[in-house]
């Protein structure tokens, strides 16, 4: 028995035991984090294929909400913009309907002038010839124009066939 016992003690031997003792909690350890690894990764592939679906099916709605909210705000500015307008033309309305201002503006824009007075029409001494030339035709009478377009007409070569 000396010799068993001394092979069971030996450092070799001990060594040995100690390996495969090793081996096997490492196989175990191995075995069930693959197998924890496997439950995990159904479990994460399910869960991921639950949000995936959810984003694509909110996804289309998401973009109508946004899309509707866009134009909401644009039909609110542009509601705002149409009261702001009608305001506006009440306003010129009510001013029209005072005699005073109908009379001052009819006045400035068609120089009308009330028996009595002088009517003067000022002419920008620094305008150039460019803006005189390109008035062109308001210097001259209508009828002036009309002839000189009449004998343009009649003077051009005609088209060939």
């Amino acid at each position: 028995m000396a010799v068993k016992d001394r092979d069971r003690f030996s450092t070799a031997t001990r060594l040995r035991v100690l390996g495969e003792q090793t081996a096997a909690r490492v196989y175990r350890s191995q075995t069930r984090r693959q197998a924890r690894r496997s439950r995990l990764t159904g479990r994460a592939a399910l869960l991921t294929l639950v949000l995936c679906s959810l984003i694509v099916a909110l996804a289309f709605p998401m973009r109508q909400y946004v899309s509707q909210r866009a134009d909401i705000a644009d039909q609110l500015r542009e509601q705002e913009e149409a009261r702001a307008r009608v305001e506006q033309l009440r306003d010129d309305k009510a001013r029209w309907r005072d005699d005073a201002y109908a009379e001052q503006r009819i006045r400035e824009r068609l120089h009308y002038v009330m028996p009595g007075e002088i009517g003067y029409t000022v002419v920008d001494p620094r305008a150039d010839e460019e803006h005189r030339a390109d008035r062109g035709s308001a210097d001259r009478a209508w009828y002036t124009t009309l002839w000189g377009a009449l004998d343009r007409a009649d003077g051009a070569p005609a088209p060939s066939p």
